[in-house]
């Protein structure tokens, strides 16, 4: 056998490794999980976003607080903002008022709403308006950008840009204690994999945080525990990121609590809303 035959062998052995479904990766191959990572509803990916109807958009709460916050700065040409680069209070209660996102800490009267980091949500959408290239900041000043009058008249096209840009451009260890780590960003279309195959049934956030770091255990190595085992932490930093700093925020999926306890256990469930928008393939040999 001469070395170019041991080659095709080789590639063909390599090829069938990389092909073959894994019990961790729910039945995706390596190749398959490859895509879901970084390639994210790409053309060949299993997980594809699709298309909604016009009335189903105005179910996205982040959505549509980020369309009105451009709807604000479009009629006004061009927003002022403070000192120190955020936006202005009464922009920020008129966002708020809006009710496209309630906030406990707001509601409850724990926290007393006047600037714009009192609001993670108001705060958020600063931030995702500006990291998608929405929005550009001059002289103190927000205004929307050439592409942007385009893009915000596609509800598909908005919604796709911002799904997008909030799971692979801002940080989600920004708002949390948990450190500067990747677990729920990492593979968040993995999660989406989950959701699709198992969230038609009320299921425990932890449910799904095991299957997650089945896949990924390394990042476990990434905790260091500020109490209580490493495996608990990390599926608390999980479920808060994945479920109600994420999905929440794009009415994918109801959450369901025992109590208001800080380490109450939560309930997951998907709503129409994600069958309609996440369209995921089960996995095609080769």
């Amino acid at each position: 056998m001469d070395l170019a035959e041991i080659q095709r062998q080789l590639d063909k052995v390599m090829h069938n490794q990389n092909n073959q479904g894994l019990p961790a990766f729910e039945g995706y191959s390596p190749s398959e999980m490859h895509q879901i990572l970084h390639f994210t509803f790409g053309l060949n990916n299993p997980i594809q976003l699709q298309r909604l109807k016009d009335a189903d958009y105005k179910m996205i709460p982040i959505f549509n607080q980020i369309k009105y916050l451009t709807g604000l700065i479009a009629k006004k040409g061009e927003l002022k903002l403070t000192d120190r680069g955020f936006l202005p209070t009464r922009i920020v209660a008129d966002m708020y008022s809006q009710g496209f996102i309630k906030e406990d800490y707001i509601e409850s009267g724990i926290i007393k709403l006047y600037k714009e980091t009192d609001s993670m949500s108001v705060n958020l959408t600063r931030i995702l308006i500006e990291l998608s290239g929405l929005t550009k900041k001059r002289n103190g000043k927000l205004s929307l950008t050439k592409s942007a009058e385009k893009i915000l008249s596609d509800d598909y096209a908005l919604l796709r840009l911002i799904f997008i840009t909030f799971a692979t451009r801002f940080n989600w260890a920004y708002y949390d204690g948990f450190g500067d780590n990747q677990i729920g960003q990492l593979g968040y279309g993995f999660s989406l994999v989950l959701l699709s195959k198992y969230g038609h049934e009320k299921r425990k956030d932890s449910f799904y945080a095991e299957k997650y770091l089945k896949a990924f255990p390394l990042l476990l190595e990434s905790i260091v525990p500020s109490y209580g085992t490493a495996d608990r932490y990390a599926t608390r930093c999980y479920s808060i990121r994945t479920f109600e700093r994420f999905l929440d925020y794009f009415g994918l999926i109801v959450i369901d609590e025992e109590d208001t306890r800080m380490d109450s256990t939560k309930y997951v469930t998907t709503t129409a809303l994600f069958n309609s928008l996440i369209k995921c393939t089960p996995h095609k040999a080769v």
